[in-house]
């Protein structure tokens, strides 16, 4: 008998925890064993000390999970965070690690390329775990909610303009036509993560859309997530011009459409139905939960979710033209605790939305067609 086969006889033979089993984290330095169970239980994987001690030091965290411009290091961040089963607390730790690698310096420090990457790292090695570990979906929610621009825009993604997992700066700035990818109202001197960018060679693909219904099934999660959305709303709607455009727009120097000419308001509209879509996308999975018994009671999970969110959040009566960092906006503070039914997205951005329109003195016309695509767009994502 192989030494092989002697190994796998005694790890079945003996009912006792053994630690058989090793991956090295490169990035850490860490050896990280699996513990296997007795006959008839799971085995999971044991989060070892030395790794444990990347939660309580970011920098150490970032380039524990920081996969590098090529992504060559990013199997480092597969080997800690890829397991379904992870023993005893080592999920909730793993949830600080990734918070603390992800998360910016401090109030007004926007992210690093690192953090932007190693959120990326994250996202992609999270791309084929179906199930994830109890303990961990707050802190990769904390994540998301940490670049709610970057984790909320469509997958598709200009070639030209991004070949890494994580964009510089320097190159968010409007093209010749005043348009900005990335999205609109952005800090300046903020990296931001291409959560959309893909690396088949590195095998890296990460499904924003994928990772958030996973975590929706977490009532902890499913708030940060709910929170931050609404956070940003309130921080979007408080920046725009009193006809809901963008303060930043400047016309085409060729207009591509005479039948159609641009307009201040025609990105800032379309950012506004992707957010009410993603608030009816995270109904959508509460109730697809509820329904197919991932979520068994309800009712339970309701109330949670309401024990967890900080509250409601409300744009400021006047424009404000302050350009805060991802990290601040989904750290806003609340105005005020949750009036009405939580769960009511669609009332409880109308709420906002309303308030808004009437403190800034919104012409009705324009208040009422923004009203109109929130709702349908919030109305199609929830019910598709």
């Amino acid at each position: 008998m192989g030494n092989g086969e002697n190994i796998g006889k005694w790890l079945r033979e003996h009912r006792l925890l053994a630690s058989a089993v090793a991956v090295v984290v490169l990035a850490a330095g860490v050896t990280i064993p699996l513990t296997v169970a007795g006959s008839g239980e799971e085995p999971c994987w044991q989060l070892p000390a030395s790794a444990r001690a990347l939660a309580d030091d970011p920098a150490a965290a970032t380039k524990a999970l920081d996969p590098g411009d090529d992504l060559t290091r990013l199997d480092a961040a597969k080997d800690l965070l890829a397991h379904e089963k992870v023993c005893g607390d080592g999920a909730r730790v793993l949830a600080r690690i990734v918070d603390a690698a992800t998360r910016s310096a401090g109030p007004g420090k926007p992210h690093t390329m690192a953090q932007a990457r190693s959120a990326y790292a994250v996202a992609a090695a999270l791309e084929d775990v179906e199930e994830l570990p109890a303990g961990l979906a707050p802190g990769v929610a904390r994540m998301v909610a940490e670049y709610v621009v970057d984790a909320g825009r469509d997958n598709f993604i200009p070639h030209d303009e991004a070949n890494g997992p994580a964009i510089p700066a320097d190159r968010s700035g409007p093209d010749e036509d005043g348009y900005v990818w990335l999205g609109r109202l952005l800090a300046p001197g903020e990296a931001h993560a291409a959560f959309e960018f893909a690396d088949r060679g590195q095998s890296a693909s990460p499904d924003m859309e994928g990772l958030v219904a996973e975590l929706a099934k977490d009532p902890e999660a499913f708030a940060i997530l709910y929170d931050a959305e609404r956070a940003y709303l309130a921080h979007y709607l408080e920046r725009l011009t009193v006809q809901g455009g963008d303060p930043a727009y400047r016309p085409p120097l060729v207009e591509r459409d005479k039948n159609h000419p641009s307009k201040p308001t025609d990105w800032t509209d379309r950012d506004l139905m992707d957010l009410a879509g993603r608030v009816g996308n995270l109904m959508e999975y509460r109730t697809r939960y509820g329904r197919d018994g991932t979520i068994p009671d309800l009712a339970a999970f309701d109330k949670s979710v309401r024990e967890h969110t900080r509250g409601t959040f409300r744009p400021a009566p006047r424009q404000l033209d302050s350009l805060p960092p991802m990290g601040d906006i989904a750290e806003r503070p609340a105005a005020g605790p949750v009036r009405g039914d939580l769960t009511d997205g669609r009332r409880q951005m109308f709420t906002v939305l309303d308030q808004w329109a009437k403190e800034r003195k919104v012409p009705a016309r324009r208040a009422a067609a923004m009203r109109q695509l929130v709702d349908d767009a919030y109305v199609r994502e929830l019910w598709l």
